[in-house]
């Protein structure tokens, strides 16, 4: 982990310098989290943790508009996952031939640390799904059963709010049969049978093993939110181009010099494999 992290307060905004690798598009719009939108070439605006961030990168320098140097360290610095030394974590997996080429199409990403609920939710309107089609159902999610916090910006709605409802009482939002899993897992948060804001404190097995006691939520939602929304870096999610890369790159198994990043190391291959289709 990189401890030299240099910031400062400029007017409104917080300025954060050197910060390498990074790529706004690469880690906003890459399908971990449903919420930004670019609003020009290196800025993008969207909703985290209930608040409405817009965000620049230019040459390294990573600029957040209208906060200050305390919500910075309260909330963006580990959302963004400024403290974690990327550059290491590549420079220690290109000892391996296929990652090096994976790294080269999407080496800007960073892992997002996002509200576990939210990310739960999320992951569980994914299913069989595509990011526009995402991004529209959370968004009508938000705006019915959310709070108002600006112009056309929404809180996501809390669980104790959702486990109020109905799967009538969801149908404006269309999201199909996903109705029901949601609203499971809003009554299974908002009871306390799933503890999700300290799963992070739990072994990555007895954490999974607790979100797919959901209905709905299987392997790869569990670990989605593990991984995106609890900190578990180890957490390997499997679609359908991660299964069939990790048989035609790796003969079904991660290389031993990535399994302390897997999740990371998840996102490269993930890319890699959408953009080349596997070609090697």
């Amino acid at each position: 982990m990189k401890t030299d992290l240099i910031y400062e307060q400029q007017g409104n905004n917080v300025v954060i310098f050197n910060v390498f690798p990074f790529d706004l598009e690469q880690t906003l719009d890459c399908g971990q989290s449903f919420r930004w939108c670019r609003v020009s070439d290196n800025t993008w605006q969207g909703v985290a943790h209930g608040r409405i961030m817009k965000i620049a990168y230019n040459e390294g320098s990573l600029t957040l508009f209208n906060t200050n140097t305390d919500e910075f360290n309260k909330i963006w610095r580990g959302y963004f996952d400024l403290d974690r030394d990327y550059a290491q974590i590549i420079e220690t997996i290109k000892s391996d031939r296929v990652l090096t080429k994976a790294v080269e199409y999407a080496g800007g990403i960073r892992v997002l640390r996002q509200d576990p609920w939210e990310t739960l939710c999320s992951f569980i309107i994914s299913q069989n799904n595509n990011i526009k089609r995402i991004k529209g159902i959370i968004q009508r999610l938000c705006m019915h059963f959310g709070e108002q916090i600006g112009e056309g910006f929404y809180t996501f709605p809390a669980p104790e709010h959702l486990a109020k409802l109905t799967a009538g009482d969801l149908s404006p939002i269309k999201c199909g049969f996903r109705a029901k899993y949601i609203l499971d897992a809003a009554q299974k948060v908002a009871e306390g049978r799933v503890d999700i804001y300290n799963l992070h404190k739990l072994p990555i097995t007895k954490a999974r093993e607790r979100l797919m006691a959901i209905y709905g939520v299987g392997p790869k939602v569990a670990d989605c939110t593990l991984l995106f929304g609890c900190g578990f870096i180890e957490a390997f999610p499997q679609d359908v181009w991660i299964k069939r890369a990790m048989k035609v790159l790796f003969d079904g198994s991660l290389p031993d010099v990535a399994k302390p990043y897997a999740g990371i190391v998840q996102q490269y291959i993930f890319h890699y494999a959408r953009i080349t289709k596997l070609e090697i």
